[in-house]
């Protein structure tokens, strides 16, 4: 279940961190960040943790959480490859 925060006119999903907790320990999200947001890690943290960064509430967009859910499926693709080259 996501949870959604209304923000002015944009509504934001707070609650990424609980929906990724199986795989969350696995990943680096610092490249995630890099690479697929062009943001800083800190910036990427503190929407995973449902704050914005002044230490109110935030989180993802809908077009952020698109862009997580994107890099996850290219990343998973990019798994895939890697292991049927072993």
């Amino acid at each position: 279940m996501e949870i959604i925060m209304k923000a002015g006119d944009r509504a934001q999903v707070v609650d990424v961190k609980k929906q990724l907790s199986d795989i969350y320990m696995k990943i680096t999200w610092r490249e995630i960040a890099n690479d697929y947001f062009q943001k800083s890690p800190s910036w990427f943290y503190h929407k995973l943790d449902g704050i914005d960064g002044n230490g109110g509430r935030g989180g993802f967009t809908k077009e952020e959480l698109q862009t997580l859910k994107n890099a996850l499926i290219d990343l998973s693709y990019r798994i895939q490859a890697a292991a049927n080259r072993l």
